[in-house]
């Protein structure tokens, strides 16, 4: 009888391809951001919550309250079945078209933005956030519907297309131009993971190109965001003061960080610090090496999504892992590169991280749906797993 010499490179490559990775993976670095997120909300917001509220620690109770509601959520959205979520697809979608709609009438504006609904006392519900996860779910549960005429790509077309770009006016209505951004390559996602014509992705990259160009050229506040982008010194101490803060904050924050709590941009005025510019904290605190782990821990969440995207035999998970794939990575993108000052300031949080609770539940939502489909996969029997499949042949 011969024994299998199990080397390094085998042992990495079983548990490479253990059924649980996946999960393992989503799970462990949507907790570590978390967990990291809460720490620079507390760095990052004691200065305004002091301001704001006579207390430095306000804000960040109330984002331990969200993280608090938001594990709970996450932790049922892992339990959840595939039925489930097409049940949950089309009562969400209507909901979400309906406060799309209401906010344009009833909505509380923040920064010119006419996109929360109050609700009670420090509480807000931003549509547009339920709206990503509304057509994640009805994207998907539509695939399943008409698997048998997804050979025909305008049917694929026709109502994906039409519902996606009505999402995106009516954010668009309410001032948000980085939710629109986010939510077209979720459309996107959905139209290649079920084989539409390249031809489609080139007409959607001319027609996103020119929405861009006209929500430029028509709102003056944009182009002026696009001329401090490029030269922030041409108004340091206005419009260009925040790109400043943000590039001085990363900078001084060498290999390893100034220390936890230890930024010295919030004190002089950091703009939105525990918000859309909290990355800026990281670097600054954490340095290069917390500024990398952040992009890593996305990478791993990123892969791991891809992972189940591609090895999964079912259109429902397929469509909707691809579309929360789509989600999360374009908006952490805008948000570290607008940072970075790679990108112009859209003014999108960064995932997990930032302060909010109507970003992040819904986003520990989506990720505890990756978890189950990762936990269905796994408990599906082995030769019925692409992975098998293959290495049989």
């Amino acid at each position: 009888m011969t024994q299998t010499l199990r080397t390094p490179e085998t042992k990495t490559a079983s548990r490479r391809e253990h059924p649980m990775t996946t999960y393992y993976l989503l799970a462990g670095s949507t907790i570590l951001l978390l967990v990291l997120g809460l720490a620079m909300v507390l760095s990052a917001s004691t200065i305004v919550s002091l301001q704001e509220h006579g207390s430095a620690y306000t804000l960040w109770f109330r984002q331990v309250m969200f993280a608090i509601f938001g594990l709970i959520v996450m932790f049922a959205a892992s339990r959840m079945s595939v039925a489930s979520y097409r049940k949950l697809a089309y009562p969400l979608m209507v909901f979400s078209l309906v406060t799309l709609v209401l906010v344009l009438f009833i909505g509380h504006a923040v920064a010119g933005q006419r996109n929360w609904i109050e609700i009670y006392g420090p509480f807000r519900l931003q549509p547009s956030e339920f709206a990503k996860l509304a057509f994640v779910l009805w994207a998907a549960d539509l695939v399943v519907r008409k698997q048998n005429l997804m050979n025909q790509w305008k049917h694929l077309l026709v109502p994906v297309v039409p519902v996606g770009l009505l999402i995106v006016l009516l954010v668009l209505a309410e001032g948000d131009f980085g939710t629109a951004i986010i939510i077209l390559p979720m459309i996107g996602a959905v139209l290649f993971v079920n084989g539409a014509p390249m031809r489609i992705f080139g007409l959607g990259a001319v027609g996103v190109l020119a929405l861009v160009a006209v929500q430029s050229l028509t709102k003056g506040y944009r182009m002026d965001r696009i001329h401090y982008w490029l030269h922030p010194e041409d108004d340091p101490m206005g419009k260009g003061f925040q790109l400043l803060q943000a590039r001085a904050a990363m900078g001084s924050g060498g290999w390893f960080g100034l220390g936890l709590g230890a930024s010295r941009e919030k004190w002089v005025g950091l703009p939105e610090a525990h918000t859309d510019f909290i990355y800026s904290v990281v670097g600054e605190e954490l340095g290069l090496f917390g500024s990398l782990l952040v992009i890593c821990l996305f990478a791993t969440i990123i892969i791991a999504g891809l992972r189940l995207a591609m090895r999964t035999t079912d259109p429902f998970v397929r469509t909707a892992s691809a579309a929360a794939v789509a989600w999360i990575s374009t908006q952490a993108l805008l948000n570290l590169c607008a940072v970075l000052q790679l990108l112009p300031i859209t003014g999108v949080p960064l995932p997990l991280v930032s302060y909010g609770g109507s970003s992040l539940v819904p986003t520990l939502f989506v990720l505890g749906m990756l978890m189950s489909f990762a936990r269905i996969e796994a408990g599906r029997p082995a030769r019925e797993r692409p992975a098998a499949r293959a290495s049989a042949r």
